[in-house]
């Protein structure tokens, strides 16, 4: 494996970059869920949430360029099964 940075960025597609930063902003949106929901700070908590939402737009980026792309494809949900969701869970 190269140890140059620079020759590990030409192994590897904008694709796979663009996948692995997306994995990278899901895992760090969870983390600073998890840290948010556990501050007893009240300062603490809202400066987790406001970097929760950076790392939301961050990921809500990527995965638009990825779509944009072609590389990440999302089925239609089909109607029916959405109206039973929202029926199954907030009794509408």
């Amino acid at each position: 494996m190269p140890t140059n940075p620079s020759k590990c960025a030409e192994l590897m597609t904008e694709k796979e970059i663009l996948q692995d930063c997306l994995s990278s902003q899901k895992h760090a949106a969870a983390t600073f869920n998890t840290f948010a929901g556990e501050c007893v700070n009240e300062q603490l908590r809202t400066t987790m949430l406001n970097i929760l939402d950076e790392e939301h737009k961050m990921q809500a980026d990527i995965f638009t360029a990825m779509q944009s792309n072609g590389w990440y494809q999302v089925e239609q949900a089909d109607q029916q099964k959405v109206k039973q969701a929202k029926q199954k869970f907030c009794g509408c």
